[in-house]
């Protein structure tokens, strides 16, 4: 079996895979509305149950290197959300994304490890493009985008049953645009919430 890809650290921030012990962590983001504003809703504990189960944990042996990770403070071990270089269902697409706790917003989190997993999917993985959506409405999140490096192409919708609220706020970027260095420091402005980051 070939070795898995070292996933992405920044200064701040690791991740790791996620394990059927991480529900209850998924079931608490799932159930903030503020959260899930922009992530298809709060969802019961059955259904984040079931997309941890049949959806984010097999998809790691279906897919080395990519998948949806528990997101670490490297200083405090502390668990702020989920990070994820994965395709939209029912697509070739792969999208890069994030969800994180409330008290996490704010701190340039979720540009730092977008950043992070933008390098580490076109030097890592060798993809060619990575994409990312989010609802129309939110404007934090697309800035989040757009400073992490990916470029706005208009709106898309997609036939999955998972994005029947469509049309998403489309964005892209290609292996062959490089990736600055500088971009790193977009963090320090970042004002996230919570992204379309768990289309799973």
């Amino acid at each position: 079996m070939n070795a898995q890809p070292e996933l992405p650290v920044t200064k701040r921030l690791t991740l790791r895979r996620l394990t059927p012990d991480d529900l209850d962590m998924h079931c608490a983001l799932a159930s903030d509305p503020d959260v899930m504003r922009y992530v298809g809703g709060v969802k019961t504990r059955e259904e984040t149950e079931e997309l941890l189960t049949t959806r984010i944990l097999p998809y790691y042996e279906q897919h080395p290197g990519m998948g949806a990770w528990a997101t670490l403070e490297r200083a405090t071990g502390a668990c702020i959300g989920i990070h994820l270089l994965n395709h939209i269902q029912g697509e070739s697409f792969i999208q890069v994304g994030y969800i994180l706790f409330k008290e996490y917003w704010g701190r340039g989190y979720a540009t730092e490890m977008s950043v992070a997993l933008l390098r580490y999917g076109f030097t890592q993985l060798q993809l060619p493009q990575i994409t990312a959506i989010t609802d129309l409405p939110n404007q934090v999140s697309q800035r989040v985008l757009l400073k992490a490096g990916l470029h706005r192409h208009g709106e898309r919708s997609f036939a999955h049953p998972r994005y029947g609220d469509g049309p998403y706020a489309w964005f892209e970027r290609d292996a062959t645009d490089g990736l600055s260095e500088d971009r790193d420091r977009a963090a320090d402005s970042d004002r996230s919430n919570s992204g379309r980051a768990i289309s799973a």
